[in-house]
């Protein structure tokens, strides 16, 4: 049977129709074509693997408002509190009672494999065309992609290697290299052996990646540098996270200026970003990532709020990334603290149309910082130095900090907390530290008053808990046997 695939040449007339520069690009699926047919020329190449970063906008894994990878890792944990005037989305998630029956927590797994299955299909096929600069670097762009959302898989369905002492030794995932609708894949015998794919691939990339490649809508090398010490980071090898962080500060040294932070958030200027999912404002895309967050109905329709805890982290006046992130303003007649990071771009008038920042230079800085602190051979000074780094493009009148031993690790937790909220990032932080998320006694009003705080089961996920891994849907075991269910489902 011919492996077909989700473009064909109307597709590849759209895209030049739409798009003809390379800052924007928009991949719209249309009829089936097979490889034969599509893989004959290099540009081809380029628009099928673009259609694999597209898939990253497609609902439930950065889209839609019900499991959108967007609010995963913040409504899980500690910084978002519901809004009892919202609609109540992602509600299994925000109460830890999801079940593998439970569509509602989050799209993360079939829409992660959607994004695996479209770079296998390119990397399959790379033999129809010679095997160009140009072609090493469609190959180079495509296993990072392919890490990229394996990474995601794993740090959500299986243990994250630092959270515990059996965590490497635990179930990884299904590493799929090959494009076959037909196949029926395990999970990886361990975590390490699926890192160990994932840091396979991102190297082979890196080796492969053209250090020309400069646009942040794709993979580039101090993206692709800079992803490998995220991954480094979970994975508990500090030398090698300071080894590629450094790498890639040297390539993309901008945190972020404070005079256009705010800019960032409205897709005005693209400073500190390494690797951004780009959403046009035409009628073939019009992604409405923020739509998990809130709606622009009587005013910001909250789905949950900013809680009152982490809201007065961010020093009025002082701290830019208040602006940048949190509004408050009146639902009906009611005010709340609202996430606007999502909310709209300075020049459009569509509403929560914005571009997706994956991985910013910001983040690279604060795993740098950890690195050192956690390193074998500890150096304090360069991870103040980092840190600091940050905190002045943040805080307005900075006068650099003076911390040092577990003051200065806590100060490092702390700016990754505020800087990388509503990023998806709070939950798998804590869970990689092998701590419990504790919500705060707040309730969901402008001044944390209210009578919704959590409390019972809403209160704590005790360290450890079989909940920090999400349970693999029960669907996808259906279709195939050899998936084995995490423990405790």
């Amino acid at each position: 049977m011919k492996k077909v695939i989700s473009i064909s040449i109307l597709s590849l007339i759209s895209f030049f129709s739409i798009q003809c520069s390379a800052d924007r690009f928009d991949i719209i699926p249309n009829d089936q074509d097979t490889p034969d047919n599509i893989f004959t020329t290099e540009t081809n190449y380029r628009i099928v693997l673009d259609g694999a970063y597209d898939a990253f906008k497609s609902p439930t894994y950065y889209n839609g408002d019900t499991g959108s990878s967007i609010i995963l890792g913040d409504v899980l944990a500690d910084n978002l509190i519901l809004n009892p005037q919202g609609r109540q989305t992602n509600r299994s998630a925000y109460e830890w009672s999801y079940t593998p029956q439970s569509a509602t927590v989050t799209g993360l797994y079939s829409s992660a494999y959607r994004v695996i299955s479209r770079v296998n299909n390119v990397l399959d096929n790379l033999n129809r065309v010679p095997y160009t600069d140009y072609m090493k670097n469609i190959e180079a762009e495509a296993k990072a992609i392919r890490a990229f959302a394996h990474f995601d898989l794993v740090r959500a369905y299986a243990k994250i290697p630092t959270q515990s002492s059996d965590a490497m030794s635990s179930m990884g995932i299904a590493y799929v290299t090959t494009f076959n609708p037909e196949i029926k894949p395990s999970r990886d015998a361990s975590v390490s052996i699926t890192y160990d794919k994932i840091i396979a691939d991102l190297e082979d990339a890196l080796v492969k990646i053209s250090p020309d490649t400069k646009f942040i809508g794709r993979f580039t090398k101090a993206s692709i540098l800079g992803f490998l010490s995220r991954v480094y980071l979970y994975k508990g090898d500090y030398a090698k996270v300071i080894e590629y962080g450094e790498q890639s500060i040297a390539l993309s040294s901008s945190v972020g200026l404070r005079s256009s932070f705010v800019n960032v958030w409205r897709d005005a200027s693209d400073d500190g970003e390494l690797f951004t999912i780009l959403n046009s404002n035409i009628a073939a895309d019009n992604v409405t990532v923020g739509v998990a967050y809130n709606q622009m109905v009587r005013g910001i329709r909250s789905e949950y709020n900013v809680n009152y805890d982490l809201f007065t982290k961010y020093k009025d006046t002082v701290d830019i990334r208040k602006e940048a992130y949190v509004v408050t303003a009146n639902f009906a007649t009611t005010p709340y603290n609202h996430v606007i990071k999502y909310a709209y771009r300075a020049s459009i008038s569509v509403t929560q149309v914005v571009d997706i920042k994956l991985l910013r230079s910001a983040e690279v800085y604060l795993n740098v910082a950890e690195a050192y602190m956690k390193s074998p051979a500890p150096n304090p000074a360069l991870a103040l130095e980092k840190l600091n780094k940050l905190r002045a493009q943040r805080y307005d009148k900075y006068v650099p900090g003076t911390e040092t031993g577990t003051d200065l690790l806590n100060a490092i937790y702390l700016e990754r907390r505020l800087e990388l909220a509503f990023e998806n990032d709070r939950f798998w932080t804590i869970k990689r530290l092998g701590q419990a998320v504790v919500r705060s006694d707040f309730g969901s009003s402008v001044n944390g008053g209210g009578t919704d705080a959590p409390s019972g089961a809403l209160k704590t996920l005790p360290a450890g808990h079989y909940r920090f891994v999400l349970p693999i849907p029960q669907e996808a075991i259906n279709l195939n046997s050899n998936l084995k269910q995490n423990p405790g489902y």
